[in-house]
Protein backbone atom coordinates (compact mmCIF):
# COMPACT_ATOMS: atom_id res chain seq x y z
CA UNK A 1 0.00 0.00 0.00
CA UNK A 2 1.39 3.46 -0.80
CA UNK A 3 0.35 6.50 0.71
CA UNK A 4 -0.12 10.07 -0.55
CA UNK A 5 0.00 12.83 1.75
CA UNK A 6 -2.21 15.81 0.55
CA UNK A 7 -1.01 18.20 3.04
CA UNK A 8 -3.91 20.30 4.76
CA UNK A 9 -3.34 23.61 5.64
CA UNK A 10 -6.28 25.66 4.56
CA UNK A 11 -6.26 25.61 1.12
CA UNK A 12 -9.78 25.86 -0.77
CA UNK A 13 -9.26 22.69 -2.94
CA UNK A 14 -8.74 20.43 -0.71
CA UNK A 15 -11.53 18.59 -0.79
CA UNK A 16 -11.93 18.64 -5.03
CA UNK A 17 -8.20 17.68 -4.85
CA UNK A 18 -8.71 14.75 -2.65
CA UNK A 19 -11.46 13.53 -4.72
CA UNK A 20 -9.89 13.37 -7.76
CA UNK A 21 -6.88 11.87 -6.22
CA UNK A 22 -9.29 9.09 -4.72
CA UNK A 23 -11.21 8.79 -8.59
CA UNK A 24 -7.44 8.81 -10.00
CA UNK A 25 -6.21 6.14 -7.42
CA UNK A 26 -9.20 3.50 -8.15
CA UNK A 27 -7.11 3.00 -11.87
CA UNK A 28 -3.85 2.30 -10.66
CA UNK A 29 -2.39 -0.54 -10.65
CA UNK A 30 -0.73 -0.10 -6.85
CA UNK A 31 -3.38 -0.18 -4.06
CA UNK A 32 -3.02 3.40 -2.70
CA UNK A 33 -4.49 5.51 0.32
CA UNK A 34 -4.57 9.05 0.00
CA UNK A 35 -4.24 10.55 3.49
CA UNK A 36 -5.35 14.18 3.93
CA UNK A 37 -3.33 15.67 6.77
CA UNK A 38 -0.99 17.97 8.59
CA UNK A 39 0.89 15.97 10.78
CA UNK A 40 4.14 15.97 10.48
CA UNK A 41 4.98 12.50 10.95
CA UNK A 42 2.66 11.18 8.40
CA UNK A 43 4.03 13.32 5.87
CA UNK A 44 7.59 12.36 6.76
CA UNK A 45 6.99 8.95 5.93
CA UNK A 46 4.55 9.22 2.92
CA UNK A 47 5.44 7.69 -0.25
CA UNK A 48 4.05 10.71 -2.30
CA UNK A 49 3.43 14.26 -1.23
CA UNK A 50 0.86 16.84 -2.89
CA UNK A 51 0.19 20.19 -2.04
CA UNK A 52 -2.61 22.42 -3.45
CA UNK A 53 -3.32 25.51 -3.04
CA UNK A 54 -5.90 28.53 -4.10
CA UNK A 55 -5.56 32.51 -3.19
CA UNK A 56 -2.70 34.31 -2.68
CA UNK A 57 0.67 33.37 -2.56
CA UNK A 58 1.92 35.37 1.07
CA UNK A 59 -1.48 34.37 2.09
CA UNK A 60 -1.01 30.44 1.60
CA UNK A 61 2.83 30.58 2.48
CA UNK A 62 1.93 31.69 6.07
CA UNK A 63 -0.92 29.01 6.39
CA UNK A 64 1.92 26.40 5.65
CA UNK A 65 4.12 27.96 7.71
CA UNK A 66 1.86 28.16 10.79
CA UNK A 67 1.47 24.48 10.54
CA UNK A 68 4.17 23.62 12.87
CA UNK A 69 6.68 20.94 11.69
CA UNK A 70 5.18 20.69 8.27
CA UNK A 71 8.16 22.84 5.94
CA UNK A 72 10.41 20.23 7.83
CA UNK A 73 8.53 17.27 7.02
CA UNK A 74 7.69 17.62 3.26
CA UNK A 75 11.41 18.61 3.11
CA UNK A 76 12.43 15.10 5.25
CA UNK A 77 10.15 13.31 2.36
CA UNK A 78 10.92 15.19 -0.98
CA UNK A 79 14.33 16.87 -0.68
CA UNK A 80 15.75 14.34 1.82
CA UNK A 81 14.12 10.60 0.51
CA UNK A 82 13.54 11.76 -2.72
CA UNK A 83 9.22 11.39 -2.55
CA UNK A 84 7.57 12.46 -5.61
CA UNK A 85 5.94 15.58 -5.07
CA UNK A 86 3.22 17.31 -7.05
CA UNK A 87 2.12 20.91 -6.18
CA UNK A 88 -0.93 22.41 -7.80
CA UNK A 89 -1.71 25.96 -8.73
CA UNK A 90 -0.85 28.01 -6.00
CA UNK A 91 1.06 24.72 -4.59
CA UNK A 92 3.24 24.50 -7.49
CA UNK A 93 4.24 28.63 -6.89
CA UNK A 94 5.08 27.88 -3.56
CA UNK A 95 8.18 25.91 -5.06
CA UNK A 96 9.55 28.77 -5.87
CA UNK A 97 12.26 31.05 -4.62
CA UNK A 98 9.44 33.96 -3.84
CA UNK A 99 6.39 35.62 -4.66
CA UNK A 100 5.76 39.05 -5.25
CA UNK A 101 2.09 39.31 -4.79
CA UNK A 102 1.45 41.95 -2.59
CA UNK A 103 5.09 42.26 -1.23
CA UNK A 104 8.17 39.70 -1.52
CA UNK A 105 7.47 36.88 0.38
CA UNK A 106 10.10 34.19 0.70
CA UNK A 107 9.10 30.34 -1.04
CA UNK A 108 10.03 26.82 -0.29
CA UNK A 109 13.32 27.63 -3.05
CA UNK A 110 12.62 24.32 -4.53
CA UNK A 111 12.29 25.61 -8.12
CA UNK A 112 14.47 28.89 -8.63
CA UNK A 113 12.35 31.63 -9.87
CA UNK A 114 9.77 33.96 -8.94
CA UNK A 115 5.84 34.45 -9.02
CA UNK A 116 4.77 37.51 -10.48
CA UNK A 117 1.50 38.42 -11.80
CA UNK A 118 -0.09 38.00 -15.24
CA UNK A 119 0.78 40.68 -18.25
CA UNK A 120 -0.80 39.77 -21.20
CA UNK A 121 0.34 41.93 -24.32
CA UNK A 122 -2.94 41.96 -25.33
CA UNK A 123 -5.23 43.74 -23.80
CA UNK A 124 -8.38 41.83 -25.02
CA UNK A 125 -7.07 38.53 -22.42
CA UNK A 126 -8.53 38.97 -18.57
CA UNK A 127 -6.39 38.47 -15.69
CA UNK A 128 -7.80 36.50 -13.60
CA UNK A 129 -6.76 34.08 -16.24
CA UNK A 130 -9.70 31.63 -16.29
CA UNK A 131 -10.55 29.02 -18.53
CA UNK A 132 -9.50 25.97 -20.71
CA UNK A 133 -5.41 26.36 -21.96
CA UNK A 134 -3.80 23.98 -24.20
CA UNK A 135 -0.65 22.71 -22.74
CA UNK A 136 2.29 23.21 -25.48
CA UNK A 137 5.68 21.94 -25.77
CA UNK A 138 5.18 19.21 -23.17
CA UNK A 139 7.93 16.90 -22.26
CA UNK A 140 7.74 13.23 -22.81
CA UNK A 141 7.97 12.92 -19.09
CA UNK A 142 5.95 9.39 -17.57
CA UNK A 143 3.55 12.36 -15.63
CA UNK A 144 1.89 13.56 -19.12
CA UNK A 145 1.85 9.52 -20.68
CA UNK A 146 -1.29 9.24 -22.50
CA UNK A 147 -2.43 12.72 -22.60
CA UNK A 148 -3.32 13.91 -26.15
CA UNK A 149 -0.73 16.62 -27.86
CA UNK A 150 -1.70 19.93 -26.70
CA UNK A 151 -4.04 18.41 -23.83
CA UNK A 152 -6.78 21.44 -22.79
CA UNK A 153 -6.07 21.76 -18.79
CA UNK A 154 -8.55 24.14 -16.80
CA UNK A 155 -7.19 27.27 -15.31
CA UNK A 156 -7.75 30.10 -12.98
CA UNK A 157 -5.21 32.56 -11.60
CA UNK A 158 -3.63 36.03 -11.43
CA UNK A 159 0.18 34.65 -10.86
CA UNK A 160 2.30 32.45 -12.15
CA UNK A 161 5.80 31.13 -11.43
CA UNK A 162 8.29 31.85 -13.96
CA UNK A 163 11.74 29.72 -13.47
CA UNK A 164 15.01 31.62 -13.91
CA UNK A 165 15.48 28.16 -15.92
CA UNK A 166 13.68 27.13 -19.20
CA UNK A 167 14.93 23.26 -18.35
CA UNK A 168 12.21 22.90 -15.49
CA UNK A 169 9.37 23.66 -17.49
CA UNK A 170 7.73 20.87 -18.51
CA UNK A 171 4.79 22.12 -20.16
CA UNK A 172 4.04 25.83 -21.34
CA UNK A 173 0.21 27.46 -22.32
CA UNK A 174 -0.17 31.09 -23.67
CA UNK A 175 -2.43 33.70 -22.55
CA UNK A 176 -1.53 37.28 -23.76
CA UNK A 177 1.96 35.62 -23.62
CA UNK A 178 4.02 32.33 -22.97
CA UNK A 179 3.92 30.97 -19.38
CA UNK A 180 4.92 27.67 -17.01
CA UNK A 181 1.64 25.83 -17.29
CA UNK A 182 4.03 23.03 -15.51
CA UNK A 183 7.16 22.73 -13.80
CA UNK A 184 9.66 19.29 -13.17
CA UNK A 185 12.64 18.65 -11.66
CA UNK A 186 13.95 15.44 -10.32
CA UNK A 187 11.15 13.96 -8.11
CA UNK A 188 9.65 17.65 -8.44
CA UNK A 189 6.54 18.96 -10.62
CA UNK A 190 3.92 21.57 -10.26
CA UNK A 191 1.72 22.64 -12.56
CA UNK A 192 0.03 25.83 -12.68
CA UNK A 193 -3.65 24.44 -13.75
CA UNK A 194 -6.45 22.61 -11.74
CA UNK A 195 -6.31 18.73 -12.66
CA UNK A 196 -8.88 18.09 -10.25
CA UNK A 197 -11.28 20.53 -12.39
CA UNK A 198 -9.86 19.40 -16.01
CA UNK A 199 -12.16 16.15 -16.74
CA UNK A 200 -10.32 13.43 -18.22
CA UNK A 201 -6.69 14.94 -18.88
CA UNK A 202 -6.79 15.83 -15.35
CA UNK A 203 -7.41 12.33 -13.82
CA UNK A 204 -5.05 11.30 -16.16
CA UNK A 205 -1.93 13.59 -14.58
CA UNK A 206 -2.95 12.39 -11.25
CA UNK A 207 -3.19 8.69 -11.89
CA UNK A 208 0.15 9.35 -13.92
CA UNK A 209 1.25 11.26 -10.82
CA UNK A 210 0.25 8.42 -8.24
CA UNK A 211 2.61 5.74 -10.23
CA UNK A 212 5.41 8.08 -10.89
CA UNK A 213 8.73 6.68 -9.57
CA UNK A 214 11.30 9.31 -10.49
Amino acid sequence: MRTVALIDYGAGNLRSAEKALRKAAGGVAVSTDIVVTADPEAIAGADAVVLPGVGAFAACMSAVEARPGLIEAMTRAVRERGAPFLGICVGMQLMATRGLEFRVTSGLGWISGEVRRLTPSDRTRKVPHMGWNSLDDMTSAAIFAGLPERADMYFTHSFALFPEQDADVAAWTNHGGRFAAAVLRDNLAGVQFHPEKSQAAGLRLLANFLEWRP
